[in-house]
């Protein structure tokens, strides 16, 4: 036997929206529960060129979105918001490399939690093999986290010739609370 339940929104006992729904078939959640928040996304706007041979912050200075205004454009820090501690996902995409059409030895990003570095990082050693000015890292990593717990993203590079850039259409920094 079947059945078809109609309706334009379900409420908790308090009358509160836990999710509606527009006639077409669109649902909105309403409920916390039931989304992947805090979460927000930043980019760099400015080329960046740190020292080589040491760990930089990585300017990640422009928001693309942030649900929660947990990312802090002046300080390139996530913080876990009061009452939003659990497991979080987090990915990089970084681009590094020379000023120089070759140069590049070794490049690596990482993550640090609470200022301190992580096992998480990515690296390329190149061996300065003359095949790139630029390249890639990308990182993805869940992390157990408590209100007030920060995250942050290091750069380090080593060129041979030329000056470390840290490339802006290429970098992204994001994550998001996983709905556990």
């Amino acid at each position: 036997m079947a059945g078809i339940l109609k309706v334009d929104k379900y409420q908790d006992f308090n009358g509160n929206d836990i999710m509606t729904s527009d006639g077409s078939g669109n649902l909105t959640l309403n409920n916390a529960a039931f989304k992947n928040t805090p979460a927000f996304e930043a980019t760099i706007t400015t080329e960046q060129n740190p020292s080589g041979g040491t760990d930089t912050l990585i300017n990640f200075d422009n928001e693309v979105f942030d649900t929660d205004g947990a990312y802090d454009t002046s300080t390139k820090k996530f913080t876990v918001p009061s009452g939003q501690a659990g497991k979080y996902h987090f990915y990089l995409n970084i681009c590094i490399g020379s000023s120089a059409n070759s140069g590049v030895n070794q490049i690596q990003a990482y993550v640090y939690k609470n200022g301190v570095k992580t096992n998480t990082r990515s690296i390329v050693n190149t061996n300065n093999d003359g095949n790139g000015r630029y390249y890639g890292l990308t990182i993805t990593t869940t992390i157990d986290l408590s209100v007030g717990d920060t995250i942050e993203i290091y750069g380090r590079g080593d060129v041979s010739t030329g000056t470390i850039e840290v490339r802006t259409a290429e970098s992204r920094f994001g994550g998001y609370k996983i709905i556990e």
